[in-house]
């Protein structure tokens, strides 16, 4: 087990050691978790936003192209006039 020591900043933060960070091959912005136990603590690479959320809105429809979608709207937008007229 590698152990590095790093100070606590007033506002609470920490700095990951370059050594830690490359070997969790962590980038700016990238998640970590920290999982604490009895009085330890461990920490390591969170998921990407991309990869916890994929396939969260999956649907068995098919996706219309623009075409599609335009003319759906233009078909909407139609139909809510003429409703409105009568």
């Amino acid at each position: 087990m590698t152990e590095q020591t790093t100070l606590v900043t007033r506002k609470g933060q920490v700095t990951i050691p370059a050594a830690i960070r490359a070997a969790l091959n962590l980038k700016e912005g990238d998640s970590v978790i920290w999982h604490m136990e009895k009085n330890e603590v461990r920490l390591k690479r969170g998921e990407s936003v991309v990869a916890r959320t994929a396939g969260s809105l999956k649907s068995e429809r098919l996706f219309a192209t623009a075409e599609e979608e335009r003319a759906a709207t233009e078909q909407a937008i139609a139909e809510a006039v003429e409703k409105r007229s009568r």
